[in-house]
């Protein structure tokens, strides 16, 4: 089996993708985005980080993030945020997933996966290449066919600030690798 070693670099770039339990589709829903949303808000002024491109789909989210110039704990922050995030679940919403022995065993509820993907960001290269994977996302999983109808998504950020066209990724087409960038 591979060995897998994260990367932690102070004040670091990160590309992440999180990924639910079993792939249950619990951000299908307004109520769970908003859910998430606050959890991020919240842990991010605890310990705090930059968002810079995000993309929630029904199952996973793409996000990168920029810590800072002292600060290279990404695992904290993803473990606040997934914590958070499933008590308030749990309140509003419901258990999750069915928890397998496993999970019961740990007193776990059955909304993430265990562990997340993470890729450090080298260079600015390394950087557009995974906003557009980022963005692009949606269309990829054929959720939309415009990238501009997916809301849960920095895209409509960086149109409005002038960095992609309305129509990316119809006329233009995507300039990213295709890696699978942990799907």
């Amino acid at each position: 089996m591979p060995e897998y070693r994260r990367v932690f670099l102070e004040g670091g770039t990160y590309f992440f993708t999180v990924v639910t339990f079993n792939r249950l589709p619990i951000f299908a829903n307004e109520t769970s985005r908003s859910l998430y949303r606050k959890a991020l808000k919240d842990i991010s002024l605890k310990y705090p980080f930059i968002e810079i491109a995000y993309c929630l789909l029904p199952d996973h989210i793409h996000c990168i993030w920029k810590l800072p110039p002292d600060d290279s704990n990404y695992s904290l922050r993803w473990r606040a945020i997934k914590s958070c995030f499933t008590r308030w679940y749990q309140n509003q919403i419901g258990s999750g997933g069915e928890r397998n022995e496993s999970r019961g065993k740990r007193a776990e509820a059955a909304i993430w996966q265990r562990r997340f993907w993470e890729h450090t960001i080298r260079d600015q290269e390394d950087l557009n290449n995974p906003i557009d994977y980022i963005h692009y996302n949606p269309v990829k999983h054929g959720l939309v066919e415009h990238i501009i109808d997916w809301k849960p998504s920095s895209f409509h950020r960086f149109v409005n600030n002038g960095y992609y066209p309305k129509d990316w990724g119809e006329i233009v087409k995507p300039k990213f690798s295709d890696k699978s960038y942990g799907e």
